[in-house]
């Protein structure tokens, strides 16, 4: 087997970094009225083409608070909405603790489909994220993945040919459209596995 030469490796945010969870936020909004989380929860699940909307970039930031202050029928205000939103991520310290090993070899891209709630108010604190020569933001991008776009403005970070970079996501679709344009990459299913892959390539030894 011949070993291709990477020059980057890209992460995903959600799910690989940083694991996500919408159930403390619907509990909390249950404790406030009986029923309005999973009133939430149910609108958001039916609507998700405004999520993704509002992770494109299309939709500004405060019409989706405003619209979501009316699905929660106006028991909250806008900051506290904000900050229930955002509490729903922890970090998965063993994918981190790969972070300054890959760095000392290879350029590191953050790619993740986001929004700028979930920037501000959720992620953006974590120490982390110092070790990314750049964030790749699909809100700040006005793309998301699978849209080959968002792929490319990695590689204009980069200044890299397409075939030196070397991709993980949690999502298949996502991995696969990264190959389509010439990138490799592997759909992160845990940590012990993903140290597998990269052994298996040589990105790790």
């Amino acid at each position: 087997m011949s070993f291709r030469k990477f020059s980057a490796i890209v992460f995903d945010l959600g799910n690989v970094l940083i694991p996500f969870d919408y159930a403390p936020a619907i509990n909390k909004l249950n404790k406030i009225q009986s029923g309005l989380g999973d009133k939430f929860a149910e609108f958001y699940k039916s609507n998700y083409f405004i999520h993704r909307d509002f992770e494109k970039g299309s939709i500004p930031e405060d019409s989706f608070i405003n619209k979501m202050l009316e699905v929660v029928d106006h028991k909250i205000d806008a900051e506290t909405f904000k900050n229930y939103y955002a509490d729903i991520f922890s970090v998965n310290e063993d994918v981190v603790s790969l972070l300054p090993v890959l760095k000392k070899n290879y350029k590191l891209f953050l790619l993740s489909n986001t929004n700028s709630i979930h920037q501000k108010y959720g992620w953006r604190k974590y120490e982390f994220l110092k070790y990314f020569d750049k964030l790749i933001l699909s809100h700040e991008i006005l793309s998301i993945k699978p849209e080959e776009r968002i792929y490319r403005e990695v590689e204009k970070a980069s200044g890299l040919p397409s075939t030196d970079h070397f991709y993980i996501d949690d999502i298949q679709e996502y991995v696969d459209a990264a190959k389509k344009i010439g990138w490799d990459g592997v759909r992160f299913v845990d940590f012990h596995t993903l140290v597998g892959d990269l052994k298996e390539r040589k990105i790790l030894k």
